[in-house]
Parts: C-alpha cells; structure tokens; sequence
C-alpha cells in the first residue's frame, strides 16, 4: 500500500493531462455588432477617403481554455490585399489606398488560433463614398447653330454633366458665368440652354457667342471637409444669318461741301450704304429724295452726290438732300431700302486741319480687339471714328488712307468733304493673323487733296488680336535619323522628335503618336517626343540593322502632320571569332603554306575584321603566319627536313602550335586553337597527279572520285577506240598484223604500269591511306620530276630485310615513306604501329627505301626545292 501511494500523485496528474487535452475547445471572436471597433470584424464599414496606414479595426476573441490567441488575415486568389494584421494584437491597418467607384465592398478572411485550432470567418467590408468625383461633361465640344430669327425663350441646346459620387455629391447644378452679361439662361437642374426672356439674337451685331458653363455638384465629406467640386465647358453659339435687315448708311452724318471755285460736275462726296444681312447680302442703288433743287445729282451704283451747278448760282448756303438706298435681290425686286440726310455746305475759305474725334471728343488713338482671320469685307464695328474738316467746299475735302503693313484693310470713304464717319474693312483674311502680329497697328491719315496747305491729321489704330485654332502642328524636320547600339537595354531612348503648333492654349498642345511596319520595337512619349524602344525589345545588327516608320504630331483638335523616322542599329563587337572545324590538323609541304581561317559573325567593320597570331611554338623560331590571311608558312631559311632536324630533335616534323584569332572590335574578341602540322618534303613523283594528290591529302574521297573518274574516261576512250577499229576492219575485210594487236597490247599493260603507284593499299593505319610504290627509275631521275623515256618496267618485289645492324634502333627517328594523306599527324601514327606491328615487308621497304635515299642525299646533294 505504501508502494501504491508513492506512485497516486502522478497517476493522478497524468490523467489530469489527458482530460485536459481531450478537452481542447477552439477559440472564437467576439460579435460585438456593427459599430464596434473590435470583435470579428462583420459589418465593418469604411469610407474611401480613409488614409492608407490608418488602424481601420482591431480584431478580438478569447480562447475557452484561456490559451494566447493570434490573428490573420486572408484573401481569396485574385483578389486585392487592401488590409494588414498584427498577428498578436489584432490591430487591422488599411495599407491600399479605397475607391468605392471601382469596388464598393471588400471580402476578407479573418481568422483566430490558439496553436492548436484555428477557426476562420469571411467578412464582408463595406466602401462608403466620399465626395472625391468632380463632375466631367460629356459629348464635348458644343457648338450650337442658331438662326437669328430663333425666338426669345426658346430651347436651343442641352447640357449633360456625370459625377460617379452617390448622394449629394453626384447630383449636378448648372448654371452660367456672367449671366448677366449674356443673352442666354441654363435650367439649373436639366441643363437645357435657353435664349433668355425678351432678347433676341442679331447676327450683324454679334455672329458667335461663347458662353460658359459651370456643373457643380452637391457637395459631400472628403477626409473630414465639406468639399463642393466644378467643372467648366464653352459651348460657343454660331448665329445664322436671315434676310431681315435693311440696308445701313455707313459714315453717317454726311456733310459735303462746295466752295465758290468748285467746277460744276466736281463729286461733293460720296455716301455708302451696306445690305445689314451681311450672310447673304443684296446690292445697294441711290438716289435722291428731295432737297436737291436740282442743283446736285447721285450716282445710282456708286453713291457719288456732284454739284451741277456753278457755285455763284447757289442760292442757298446750306443744302439738305435727302438720299435714299434701296436694296434689290437678284431677282430685281426692292426689298427693303433706308435713307440719310446730307448736309452740304458752300464755303470758300481754308483755316481748318482734318480732325479725329471718337465718342467722347477728339481723339488721336483708337483700339478694337477681335479674332484673327475675320471674314474679308467685314466692318470693324468697334471703331467708333469721325473725322470733320470745318472749312467749306474744296478747302474741307481731303483724302483719307491707312499708313502700315498694306493690303490688310483699306479705309471707307477714302475721299472727305467736310466729316464722315471712317469705316475700315477687311481685305486680307489670312494677313490677319495671331502667329505673326498680336497687335496690328496702323495710321489714320487725313490729307487735303486741292488747298495749296495741305493740311492733314493722323491718329492711330491698334488692333489686338485674339487666337483661333488656325495652324497645325509641324515638325522640326520633315525626317529624323538616329542611331543606336544593338547592344542597348529594353527601354532605351533613341531620338526625340519635336514639332510646335503657334496657336494658344490647348490648341498649341501637340501630342505624338507612331505607326508603321518598323514601330513594333519602339514608343513614343504622347508629350515629349521621345522615341524609346519597348522594354521587351532586342536589338540585333546581324538580323535587322535598319528601321523606318512614321510620327505623328496631334492638337487638341485632330490637325495633324507626319514625319518619318530613320533608325539605324549600330554593331557591337558582341561575337568571337570561330576557327573551321578542320583547322586541327594541317600538312605542310616544305615550300607551300597552310592556311587557317576563322568567321566573324558581326555586321560591321572592324568587328568582324579577323587577325591571326602565333600564341605559343616549340621551337618558337620555325614558323610565321600572316596576320590578314592567316597563312603559315616556315621561316625563309627553312629549305628541307635536313635544316628542321638540325633546329630540334623532334625527327617526326609534328609540331602544335597555339593560333589565335583576335577580332579589331573594341574591346576585342579572340579565340585560340591548338594546330598540328605535319611537315614534309615533296612527293618523290613531280607531276599534275602527284601535286593533286597533295593537294587532296586531307579528303582523299576526292582523290579516289577524281581516279575512279580518270578510269572511267579511260575505258570509255578504249571501247570508242576498239569499235571503231572493228568497223573498219569489217568494212576493209583486212586482217590486222599481229605486231599491231601486240603493240596494243603493250599499251594497255603500260597503261596498267603506269597506274600502279597509285594503286589503294589496305592502309594498316589512317596515315597510309594512299602509299606511293617504288619506281627505280623515277630514284634515278635527278628532278624527282618522273619524266622517265619510254614505259616504265612493273617494279621487283622488295628485296628481304638488310641484316639487324642496318634497322633503326628503338631511339633513332624512324624514316617513313611520303604520305598523300596528312589527316593524322605521325605522332599518332607511330602509337598505332607501335601497338600493331610492322608486317616483314613493309619492313624491308622502308629499309630500302632508306638506303636509296641516303644514296640518292650523297650522290645529288640538298634536294632542291
């Protein structure tokens, strides 16, 4: 019992355990509703001008067992992560910036563990809107046509505005700037556009109104101030014309006078009369009412008033005429006319100067303002300019005439008696322009014209213009050239294209634009011009090295022009130069050199410009390569095998050089081989064959094509010849001498000799491919050139091996016959003998071989070469 009490408090805590953890209850949050701050974070409402790294919510919960708790936030794939959680704390911070107009409510995953359970809720976050939206009109630009004969009050043009903002703060007002300086109401709800109540439009005094609109809406919070947000549109208002006017005397009062030496038939003055329905004008006749007494007449078509009586018979000082102007249509018809009074007087002295007045009293400086390139013949209404001259008859008529840029405006009447109102009209439209003058200023120049005094006045007219979206954009140049390297980043400039537009304001904007087949690989800065490549783009010379395409300047109002682009990509030295693959191994001929060449893959000079070097020989004074052509030859003293066996002791002629192709690009690109050249002397047979096959040494498929070819021909001669022999033996009925069919005999059996040294051994390794046969003759021929007198014998079969005195020892270099081929150097060939063995008489032909050489050396000295 002792023994069982010992051991109960740890039974009994071990139980405790297991119940304990048996009974694991998972955590929950709190629920405590909607306008809490904490708890699960269910219908938590935010508004969308809530500052990113605000603390938005803090998430709340307990564990049953009264475990530590952590918390997390989650999203379902693809959504957006507006929110952050301290793990800990619960704290929920916004970390992305709430727009209710493009997502209004938000689904998050929040979740709460204890370690062991983990108990997740999705939440839905509502976006509540601010007022951060400012109304934009829609279907811009407005321009209205109205007749003048539109009636006051009418509905001539409705406005629309949107404001994506709920509430207050999407609801629109209208209403419009300077409305009492207008002839035009707005309903402040539907935006309809109205003439206003008891006006009525004219076209000859205004022909285009521009009125401005204001769309405001209601108002709302944004980031705890009440913000009321606007927006602006002109909507400019044309007024057509209609025939309602009638014709309008221009320069009214008229006076003239006569002086006592005026001629009768002299022009007192003129007066000018003008159809007021300026769109669609008529033609103005004259004539005179009465008043007149018959002593002045009117021209009908000019409006000239002359005197056509001498001025002693006179009767009166002051005449009053009144002159009628009526308006006639096309038809013929009179459909409206006007009338005006002239004053002439008779005088007879000159003791007064032509003299401006304006409105308030003599005036030297008269101004207008107004848009350039009005329509040509239309009146500067706004001069308000009388000019009088109180003398009488001929001493008050003078000249009038504009001094300044000429053929911009001319003057009416341009011929005073006394006063007349002064009109100036447009004559050149397109001088009338903003690019070139803001202001156009001129001189007003009263002369008189018959007074010995010559009396005259100026005063000055400045005329400040205003802009109209009149030009288009043009480009610096009308094509651009640029230049790049192939080896530029993605996003690289190239060139910048510039192009202005002289109008004002946003009709001077220009925005730029590229197209054509050549642009895929590059953008445009819409405002700068500058032309970059696509972040994507790779350039390369060897493929493509030139691009072309065209840029377009763009103004607010669609008036474009196009310049074209030239690019060129630039070559960098970006490739080594790469050796052919049979650079290996070479076989030089004493005398002749090899040649080694490598390829460049760039585009340009100098990159793909190749040098050749020798990097590394052993021994280092044997060989010199050219550097452009990369031809290797040995050194001027080195006439024979004899000289090289003096220079090393490496009797085989094997050597391995380190070659090195070097490119001139900057910085330069090299490539290194390694080359084994096998030397030799030339073969013992000089000759075409013996020179081909030399030649071929390194494909001796060619070599055995070009033989096979040479006997094809050979048999095919003697089957032309044989047929031909047996026709005319048939056609003679003669038989041939038997010495005849011997000597043909012999022929084909020298035709064989002759072929025999290039008959195709067995090769016991790569090296004998082709083995040139023993002629002892052809040792005899001094030349070593085989122009051996008559048909050569079959040679003997080589003689059995000299005693073992006379064979090489194990470290004397072995002799070899000359060999055609030199596809492998005989370094590697020596291994193979050495691991196959010589054949006996393959031995003792080398030994004899040796021996007539080494008879041959002493009997005719240093071969030449």
């Amino acid at each position: 019992m002792k023994h069982v009490r010992h051991f109960t408090p740890s039974l009994f805590l071990s139980l405790v355990h297991v119940c304990l953890v048996q009974a694991n209850y998972a955590p929950y949050f709190f629920d405590n509703g909607a306008r809490s701050t904490n708890g699960n974070m269910a219908l938590l409402s935010l508004s969308e001008d809530t500052p990113v790294g605000a603390h938005v919510y803090t998430l709340n919960g307990t564990d049953p067992e009264g475990d530590p708790v952590t918390y997390g936030l989650t999203y379902e794939a693809g959504s957006k992560r507006y929110f952050s959680v301290d793990g800990n704390l619960g704290n929920v911070t916004l970390i992305e910036e709430l727009d209710r107009e493009k997502e209004d409510e938000i689904e998050v995953i929040v979740s709460i563990s204890d370690g062991l359970s983990t108990v997740s809720e999705k939440v839905r976050i509502l976006v509540t809107d601010a007022n951060d939206e400012s109304p934009e009109f829609i279907n811009t630009p407005y321009i209205v046509q109205v007749p003048e004969s539109t009636p006051s009050g009418s509905s001539i043009f409705k406005i629309e505005a949107v404001d994506r903002d709920t509430g207050s703060g999407g609801s629109i007002t209208y209403f419009l700037q300077n409305i009492h300086a207008n002839k035009f109401t707005i309903d402040r709800h539907s935006g309809v556009l109205r003439i206003k109540t008891g006006v009525t439009l004219d076209y000859e005094k205004s022909r285009t109104h521009f009125v401005i609109v204001v769309a405001k809406d209601g108002g709302g919070k944004l980031r705890g101030d009440n913000k009321v947000f606007s927006a602006t549109t002109t909507v400019t208002i044309n007024v057509e014309d209609v025939q309602d006017t009638s014709p309008m005397f221009i320069g009214t009062p008229y006076y003239g006078y006569v002086y006592e030496d005026t001629l009768a038939g002299s022009e007192v003055l003129t007066v000018v009369a003008l159809d007021g329905d300026r769109g669609k004008p008529n033609s103005i006749h004259y004539c005179i009412v009465n008043g007149s007494e018959g002593s002045f007449e009117i021209g009908n078509a000019t409006g000239a008033i002359s005197v056509i009586k001498n001025p002693n018979q006179l009767k009166k000082e002051v005449y009053e005429l009144k002159v009628q102007a009526s308006e006639v249509s096309p038809e013929g018809d009179v459909s409206a006319y006007a009338f005006a009074m002239v004053t002439i007087r008779v005088v007879d002295l000159n003791n007064h100067p032509p003299t401006f007045y304006g409105e308030s009293g003599p005036q030297n400086r008269f101004e207008l303002t107004m848009y350039e390139h009005p329509p040509e013949g239309e009146i500067l209404r706004g001069l308000k300019i009388t000019v009088n001259d109180s003398d009488q008859g001929a001493n008050a008529k003078f000249n009038l005439r504009l001094v300044g840029p000429g053929g911009i405006f001319r003057v009416v009447p341009q011929t005073v008696l006394n006063e007349a109102q002064v009109t100036i009209i447009v004559e050149n439209s397109a001088a009338i322009d903003y690019e070139k003058f803001k202001v156009l200023t001129f001189k007003l120049l009263a002369i008189e014209v018959n007074t010995p005094e010559k009396f005259s006045s100026t005063a000055d007219v400045a005329i400040r213009l205003l802009d109209t979206n009149d030009n288009v954009p043009k480009f610096s140049s009308d094509y651009y050239i640029a230049r790049i390297p192939e080896n530029s980043p993605g996003g690289s400039n190239v060139v910048a294209v510039t192009a202005t537009d002289p109008d004002s304001g946003l009709w001077g904007e220009v925005k730029y634009s590229i197209y054509g087949t050549g642009a895929d690989l590059f953008l445009i800065h819409p405002s700068t011009g500058i032309i970059y490549t696509q972040p994507w783009a790779v350039l390369d010379a060897e493929v493509n090295s030139k691009y072309n395409f065209y840029v377009k300047a763009e103004d607010t109002d669609g008036k474009y022009s196009l310049a074209e682009v030239f690019i060129t990509v630039l070559d960098v030295n970006d490739h080594s130069p790469e050796f052919n693959e049979n650079i290996q191994e070479k076989t030089m001929i004493i005398g002749s050199p090899v040649k080694i060449e490598a390829i460049d893959q760039d585009a340009e000079e100098p990159n793909n410009i190749v040098d050749y070097s020798i990097m590394q020989a052993d021994p280092a004074n044997v060989f010199d390569i050219d550097q452009s052509t990369g031809e290797i030859k040995l050194k001027s003293y080195i006439r024979s095998l004899d000289i090289i066996h003096n220079i090393t002791k490496n009797k085989d002629c094997i050597w391995s050089l380190v070659v090195q192709a070097k490119d001139r690009g900057s910085p330069s690109f090299s490539t290194t081989a390694v080359l084994k050249i096998d030397i030799t002397e030339e073969t013992l047979h000089k000759g075409p064959m013996a020179a081909f096959l030399m030649q071929t040494k390194d494909n001796p498929m060619k070599a055995l094509g070009v033989l096979a070819g040479v006997m094809g021909i050979m048999v095919l001669i003697t089957i032309m010849i044989s047929t031909a022999m047996f026709w005319r033996n048939k056609r003679s009925n003669k038989i041939m001498p038997v010495r005849r069919i011997i000597k043909k005999r012999q022929t084909q059996q020298s035709r064989t000799v002759r072929m025999e040294w290039l008959k195709f051994k067995r090769p016991s390794n790569a090296a004998e491919k082709f083995v040139v046969e023993d002629d002892a003759k052809s040792l005899q021929n001094e030349n070593s050139n085989n122009n051996v007198q008559g048909a050569p014998v079959p040679p003997a079969a080589p003689s059995p091996p000299p005693p073992p005195a006379l064979a090489p020892s194990g470290d004397a270099a072995v002799w070899r016959v000359p060999t055609v081929s030199g596809s492998l150097t005989p370094k590697i060939i020596n291994k193979q003998l050495k691991k196959r063995g010589h054949s006996s008489a393959h031995n003792a032909l080398v030994s004899e071989l040796k021996m007539k050489f080494e008879k041959r050396n002493a009997g005719i000295g240093e071969p030449h070469i």
